[in-house]
């Protein structure tokens, strides 16, 4: 058999499905769809942001820095939450799959993150103390999950009770 015809052979036929992308490549691609919604977004607004994407765990990450995006982030996180919703509703629109992203402006979340955890820890510790569960303000999900994170590594178990938008975490004893 010629070179040529071997390449042909060893060709996959045309009606075959390209090979299944694996996860931290499926990842990578909602990284980068993501991004390439900010990019127009942001050139929409005239506002200025370098982006930097990374797959943190089981889900994207997707970063914005820049000089003056506080608007992007609003009170509380707000206008962030509202942006991280419509960013993952582009990737589901091109991938046909949920997506997990997050995604972060200046540093927002990452900051809440660090202050969240110290929360966390204080809490655990008057349960421990006390050996009574303790209730926490209402959170956002994404602010529940790291105190459950958190309580989960200290080693006493957490739950969320209430409703939307009273939803909050309730950190059990031993």
């Amino acid at each position: 058999m010629t070179e040529a015809a071997a390449e042909v052979a060893d060709a996959p036929a045309a009606d075959e499905a390209p090979a299944p992308l694996s996860r931290v490549e499926q990842l990578e691609a909602e990284g980068d769809i993501a991004a390439d919604y900010l990019e127009e977004l942001l050139d929409i607004a005239d506002l200025d942001g370098d982006l930097d994407i990374d797959v943190e765990g089981d889900r994207a990450a997707v970063s914005i820095v820049g000089a003056d995006l506080a608007q992007l982030v609003g009170r509380d996180g707000e206008v962030l939450d509202a942006l991280q919703e419509l960013t993952r509703l582009a990737v589901y629109r091109e991938t046909g799959e949920r997506s997990r992203l997050m995604l972060d402006i200046s540093g927002f979340r990452a900051q809440k993150r660090e202050q969240l955890v110290a929360l966390a820890a204080e809490t655990v510790a008057r349960v421990k103390e006390s050996g009574a569960p303790v209730s926490l303000d209402p959170m956002s999900p994404f602010e529940r999950k790291v105190v459950h994170d958190a309580v989960a590594a200290a080693g006493l178990v957490s739950e969320s009770e209430g409703v939307e938008p009273r939803r909050h975490v309730v950190v059990l004893p031993e």
